[in-house]
């Protein structure tokens, strides 16, 4: 069986990328350091670190198994976390996970809203792809690539459509609404990480109008990429959700012709759906995607059992 500690202490090699850095950052001696990897690697039967002149070097095995206990990492945190909550008397806690472009404008009334409502819960708050992460809750781009579990509750939220985002001086900002098409000789700037819904989103209506964008630039984020906008190196899309808080010289555009939109959704997993601060979350998402209507005292107490948060099926009904 692994040894925890040690496993710890190798991702900790990995990122600091010495003996004696690791050693300083777990209040050990250098020695202990090369007497635990000597020990992890006696135990797993693999060479994970080598000797490099003075130094070490981590093994392509080493980085591997480093990295793929990450997850294990993250399930051990939450488990020391309900710890800390038994142990000072709280209810318990619950994880939400929610994708970029939501974490400015809807996360905030909703944590805000929760911890009024349920003080003694402890909230998780973590940005990813429904396909990187599986939490209480989800807040996410729906993609039949990467679905919900069967039996979670899903609910579509908002329909988000694409908006052209270019200089305040560029003739396009004239337009009243941009003709996707008028973009095809254009320099574009990437802004997605990875090929998920939401790139998959744009490329298809591009390719509906006939081109492929030409992208300049890549940027994994759509903080990354609006500066980058403001210096006249290209035009980039995003979603509406998403366009908030931009560079001063910035203006939007609708696109049109086609319009390129994603689907935003919440998924509530079933172990809980019958958790009151999990039906209130769904239920504040909902509300901030229908313009700001906060939910009343008899919806807050039954809207997801009695459907009314809205398209609220399971997935296998999708």
């Amino acid at each position: 069986m692994l040894d925890l500690p040690r496993l710890r202490l190798l991702r900790t090699v990995v990122a600091t990328g010495s003996v004696r850095a690791t050693a300083a950052a777990l209040g050990y001696t250098p020695s202990a350091v090369s007497q635990q990897l000597a020990a992890l690697q006696r135990g797993t039967g693999l060479r994970l670190v080598e000797r490099v002149g003075r130094g070490i070097e981590v093994t392509a095995a080493g980085r591997a198994l480093a990295a793929e206990s990450e997850r294990l990492f993250e399930e051990l945190g939450r488990l020391e976390c309900l710890v800390d909550d038994l142990r000072a008397g709280r209810v318990g806690s619950l994880s939400i996970g929610y994708v970029a472009s939501v974490s400015a404008t809807w996360l905030p009334p909703v944590v805000e809203a929760l911890r009024a409502e349920f003080p003694d819960v402890r909230l998780e708050l973590r940005m990813a792809e429904l396909a990187e992460a599986r939490h209480d809750i989800d807040v996410f781009v729906e993609d039949a690539a990467a679905p919900p579990p069967p039996d979670a509750v899903v609910s579509r939220l908002t329909a988000d459509p694409y908006v052209l985002v270019v200089r305040r001086d560029d003739p396009l900002a004239a337009l009243p609404e941009v003709p996707l098409a008028d973009l095809a000789e254009r320099s574009w700037v990437d802004n997605e990480h990875r090929d998920g819904p939401c790139r998959r989103v744009l490329l298809d209506a591009c390719a509906r109008a006939g081109f492929a964008p030409r992208f300049q630039v890549w940027t994994p984020d759509y903080r990354t990429a609006l500066p980058l906008v403001a210096t006249g190196i290209g035009v980039t899309a995003i979603p509406r959700l998403a366009a908030v808080d931009l560079p001063a010289g910035l203006v939007v555009r609708p696109l049109v012709a086609p319009t390129p939109v994603r689907h935003v959704a919440v998924a509530i997993g079933a172990a809980v759906a019958g958790n009151p601060a999990a039906r209130r979350a769904v239920e504040l998402f909902a509300a901030i995607a229908r313009g700001g209507e906060e939910p009343g005292p008899a919806e807050c107490a039954t809207g997801v059992r009695e459907g009314r948060v809205p398209a609220a099926v399971t997935h296998s009904d999708r």
